[in-house]
């Protein structure tokens, strides 16, 4: 299972009129980084980074200047998370801003059933929270002392160590977290078994025939007894 745990920083947070300026995706393949990533920054056009938003991420109008347009990038976008999971926190903020931008240049937009959010599952998981990227980095221990402001990238790296350990940690490299891939590890270890228990003679049995006769006798007895107490009552 191919997974891309991603984030994007944007100039406000209208998708009908702000735009993507920075996309930061983790490969992971069952739920265990390949060491494959994705990184760009866009210039938005004429849209102004607000200055809210530059409180968050500090990514000026300045620096986007020279940077290429979502145009520019995305067959490479759509190559790298091609066939994958979408994995986001606060996932409907990044994919409506990512569908924006695919609407602008008439390209269908990610489909809802290949999306994940991880503030809901985190929600279920602790319903008291708090839940934010923060909150969840100190719940599972998860070092992010270097996060001075929000970046596409770094935040990235950091929801997919989150991911992973809402999943169940390092357990998840082994393949041991999603119900379908037990059942495929149970039915490889099963074909395994099967080969090597093949014995060439049959043991013999453990039990004599006067006892499986014994035991035969006794089992139908207790039945009769059964049948006829629910006949008494």
């Amino acid at each position: 299972m191919r997974e891309i745990v991603f984030d994007t920083e944007t100039t406000g947070l209208e998708s009908k009129f702000d735009r993507v300026i920075e996309i930061g995706g983790i490969e992971l393949l069952n739920h265990f980084p390949t060491g494959r990533s994705f990184h760009v920054y866009i210039n938005p056009g004429d849209r102004k980074v607000h200055p809210d938003a530059l409180a968050v991420h500090g990514i000026s109008d300045d620096f986007l200047k020279d940077k290429p347009r979502f145009a520019d990038i995305v067959e490479e976008l759509v190559e790298f998370f091609d066939g994958a999971r979408w994995i986001a926190h606060n996932a409907n903020f990044d994919i409506g801003f990512i569908n924006a931008e695919f609407e602008r240049l008439s390209r269908p937009p990610v489909p809802a059933d290949m999306v994940t959010d991880t503030l809901a599952l985190a929600r279920r998981k602790h319903p008291m929270g708090p839940n934010s990227l923060d909150a969840l980095c100190r719940r599972y221990g998860v070092d992010n002392s270097h996060r001075a402001k929000h970046g596409a990238l770094l935040d990235a790296e950091l929801l997919a160590e989150v991911y992973i350990e809402m999943l169940g940690g390092r357990q998840a490299a082994f393949g041991l977290v999603q119900a379908e891939e037990k059942k495929i590890v149970l039915e490889e270890e099963v074909e395994i078994a099967d080969h090597l228990l093949v014995r060439s003679v049959e043991l013999a049995a453990r039990l004599t025939p006067e006892e499986i006769e014994s035991h035969r006798a006794l089992v139908e007895r207790l039945g009769q007894k059964a049948i006829w107490s629910r006949y008494q009552s």
